[in-house]
């Protein structure tokens, strides 16, 4: 087994193009051919983390956050950052990263939280934009089907709890080919005009590569004509945070306790007690204060996140009672989910969940 074995599956979970703009995803230190001893599962990548993974025997560190995040410009050792990169590389050992690409992933950090609380009915709160594309193409009527089945297979038009789903419509198409064409159909150097179907189909950018070479497989024409738009349209299944529900409702108190208990924190801060059953419940691993007008205008009672600045817990305005339990203890579920997650494919491979707290913040 190589690398890329593991990571390919890692990206079916949270593909790379799920990731934020600023984020840095992805295999960061290593090559994807590399054959695997095994496989260290970790929030973060530390020294400790990498001297971890020399001890088990691990060439492979499979971090929640990347290690390298802005750029590098010498590797002397004068940072916790360049220590670890420089151990890494001294020591064979590969460094992959999920991050945000995870964060967006339906079956992620957030769904996770929802997990360990026991939420229902989850939804995504904060769906994502620029995932999707619409590809339009003409093809000769008779070959439309053949197509359309052929797009299906490879990962076109899937919309929510729907899939095989298309756009068409008949119409004429013209061209004349040069001297160097070979067209299938028709002459070269005569105009010709066939009946052909427009098909129109929205898919996720991560399929593309598949989609187009589909396109061009099963396409009778010499040059395939089509167009590629990015859409606008959120998809519903992909994004930050999630909402759902309680079992059962619970006092705001009662719920501060439970949410302390269930999520192993050592300290709660919280917005002002407004006298609100809680039952709609909306979560977000990791620094969640940009997603609070969503959690509101979503109808939840609750929002629980991580790193709320002062003033930021003004904006509850005795909608919401906001809960931030703490970054770490937001994400710390994330590395036994991903430890699940590679054990049901790689049953017979040494999957590793860290024993290191990676926190580095305490309390007293």
């Amino acid at each position: 087994m190589i690398i890329k074995d593991i990571t390919d599956y890692l990206e079916e979970l949270a593909p790379l193009n799920y990731a934020e703009d600023f984020d840095n995803v992805g295999l960061l230190i290593g090559k994807d051919n590399t054959p695997v001893t095994g496989v260290l599962v970790t929030l973060d990548t530390l020294e400790k983390t990498v001297e971890e993974a020399i001890t088990k025997k691990c060439n492979l560190i499979v971090s929640f956050h990347p290690i390298i995040f802005g750029g590098i410009k010498k590797l002397n050792g004068n940072s916790y950052v360049e220590r670890v990169v420089l151990k890494a590389i001294q020591n064979d050992i590969a460094i992959y990263a999920t991050h945000t690409a995870l964060d967006n992933s339906k079956n992620g950090v957030s769904a996770k939280i929802s997990e360990v609380l026991g939420l229902k009915n989850n939804k995504i709160l904060l769906p994502k934009k620029g995932i999707l594309k619409k590809l339009t193409t003409f093809i000769p009527v008779e070959n439309a089907e053949k197509l359309r089945n052929a797009l299906f297979n490879a990962g076109a038009g899937n919309i929510g709890n729907y899939d095989r789903c298309s756009f068409n419509i008949d119409g004429e198409g013209t061209y004349r080919g040069n001297q160097n064409s070979n067209p299938s159909i028709g002459k070269k150097g005569e105009n010709h005009t066939e009946n052909e179907t427009q098909i129109s189909v929205i898919y996720e950018s991560k399929n593309e590569t598949t989609i187009l070479a589909s396109l061009q497989k099963n396409h009778p024409y010499e040059e395939v004509s089509y167009d590629l738009l990015t859409i606008e349209n959120v998809h519903q299944n992909i994004g930050m945070g999630m909402i759902g529900d309680l079992p059962t409702e619970m006092e705001e108190n009662e719920f501060l306790i439970f949410l302390k208990e269930r999520m192993k924190t050592a300290c709660i801060r919280h917005s002002n007690l407004i006298n609100k059953k809680i039952k709609k419940v909306a979560v977000l691993g990791g620094s969640g204060s940009f997603a609070i007008s969503d959690a509101i205008k979503a109808g939840a009672d609750a929002y629980v996140s991580a790193d709320f600045k002062y003033h930021e817990f003004f904006k509850a305005e005795n909608k919401i009672i906001l809960a931030d339990i703490g970054h770490y203890e937001s994400e710390q579920f994330t590395k036994n989910l991903l430890v699940d997650y590679l054990t049901k494919k790689f049953s017979n491979f040494a999957i590793i969940l860290s024993e290191e707290s990676t926190n580095p913040i305490y309390y007293i």
